[in-house]
């Protein structure tokens, strides 16, 4: 075996065909023969074990089947960095911490589990879309009727004028259960989600948890479709594949952002004195995207303090500034200028609008950190605050933006598998570094014998001008 990957619940395992180990391995033992290692792994027939020495055999015709389910998986490497050695020259080492032991999972092997068969789905179509109504009837039909399940939809899709007047929507209209944004919660009460539209489904979906997430499943039946991987076509087995287990998961995570007010007191002698103010006391917002903190209707440019974990970074003069998770790189941010990022890199992305500054390049921060983001005390304006493009506010002198990387990410389902999803959003959504090729020169043996006579004549005629001289 040249290369394989092995990963458990705590720690991921490489080998390679030199007798090193690179991973795991303390220095002093690295010339030591290597021992058969085995642990158990989740890919293995009834949690089986797996050895160094194991061949393809071990992988039985259920895993084969699995694997033709969901693309590329199993993968033969993580996606997770190698874990750097511990000690540096003849003396240095890092110091032992507790704070270092931690478990971190490979993306490669985020696989969907059910602890027990899902019985509810939320069903969120785009609105405004004629073309969407008549998947919409066809999923909703189909999940009550062959499936068994409890589906959930907005109560206004209840009320749409072209769904009142299909025959058959009409026969399981009375079947659907109803909620209401901002009244009702969902939370417990959903296992699955489905998505039909564009990537503005996704993002609503997330908006509706903020906390614990369901699995999601897009389908794409908008305009762009980068967060939406599944095409409408064959449903049916798509879906029973999902339901069954059989889909890889992209954790998308999301920022935690909290709107901090200025002192209590000031508010306080505002109402005393019958002055009401119109902003929330507090906001507190999960987001998917990104957060957007710019001038508004200002025509100064906006001064924005930015701070990472107490301490002042730089203070940002220009239109404003983007907060993004590497899902929202590919959103506003690229749009900007920003990298984009694969969603399950660790990251947030700090990213400026039309900055008055030829050095202000956007820049990717770990994602333990905690950003906040302040109006300078000397700007000539306020700056206005919104999240994943709603719930926008204004934010005063005073007032800050605390923002960090939440516990709670959107897990969502993948048709492929991470890398290959992702890549093909790229090229079909964006059409990243779509050109015409380059034309190759014919073959150099062939050109230099079909212009040697040329070569030659050109020869002697240098050699008469030498002799001439």
């Amino acid at each position: 075996m040249n290369r394989n990957m092995i990963s458990s619940d705590l720690k991921v395992y490489y080998w390679y065909k030199s007798n090193e180990s690179l991973i795991l391995r303390p220095p002093q033992d690295r010339g030591r023969q290597r021992e058969k290692v085995k642990i158990r792994d989740s890919r293995t027939p009834s949690g089986g074990t797996v050895s160094e020495d194991s061949d393809s055999g071990v992988f039985n015709s259920q895993i084969r089947d699995k694997r033709r389910r969901s693309g590329t998986w199993p993968r033969t490497r993580s996606l997770n960095a190698p874990s750097p050695i511990q000690q540096f020259g003849p003396c240095g080492r890092i110091m032992k911490n507790s704070a270092m032991v931690m478990t971190i999972q490979d993306p490669a092997s985020q696989r969907l589990t059910w602890y027990k068969p899902p019985l509810t789905v939320l069903v969120i179509k785009k609105v405004r879309d004629a073309a969407v109504l008549q998947p919409f009837i066809q999923l909703v039909k189909w999940l009550i009727q062959e499936k068994h399940m409890v589906v959930f939809v907005e109560s206004s899709v209840l009320e749409e004028p072209l769904l009142k007047g299909h025959g058959a929507f009409l026969s399981i209209r009375d079947k659907l259960m109803s909620f209401k944004e901002g009244k009702d919660d969902l939370t417990d009460k959903i296992d699955f989600i489905a998505c039909l539209g564009g990537d503005g489904t996704l993002l609503y979906a997330s908006s509706l948890f903020q906390q614990s997430v369901p699995p999601v499943m897009a389908f794409h039946l908008g305009s762009l479709g980068f967060l939406t991987p599944f095409e409408f076509d064959n449903f049916q087995d798509q879906v029973t594949n999902v339901l069954e287990g059989h889909a890889a998961l992209t954790l998308r995570s999301r920022l935690r952002c909290i709107i901090i007010r200025r002192d209590k007191e000031i508010k306080d002698a505002n109402e005393n004195n019958g002055m009401k103010s119109r902003r929330p006391n507090s906001t507190n917002l999960l987001v998917l995207n990104e957060v957007v903190i710019d001038r508004g209707p200002s025509p100064y440019l906006s001064n924005i303090d930015l701070f990472l974990d107490g301490r002042h970074i730089t203070s940002v003069q220009g239109d404003g500034l983007i907060v993004s998770t590497p899902t929202g790189s590919t959103a506003y941010a690229v749009a900007a200028g920003a990298s984009m990022i694969h969603p399950s890199v660790p990251a947030i992305m700090v990213t400026p609008i039309c900055p008055h500054s030829l050095s202000f390049r956007p820049i990717v921060v770990p994602a333990g950190v905690e950003l906040k983001i302040s109006v300078s005390p000397d700007s000539r304006n306020t700056a206005w605050v919104s999240f994943d493009g709603r719930n926008r506010q204004e934010l005063c002198h005073g007032d800050s933006l605390r923002v960090t990387t939440s516990i709670y990410p959107v897990p969502s389902i993948c048709s492929q598998d991470q890398i290959a999803d992702w890549f093909d959003s790229l090229a079909e959504c964006l059409h990243w570094n779509v050109r015409k090729k380059q034309k190759h020169l014919d073959d150099y043996s062939s050109y230099t014998s079909s212009h040697s006579s040329s070569n030659d004549t050109l020869d002697s005629i240098d050699r008469v001008d030498n002799l001439d001289t």
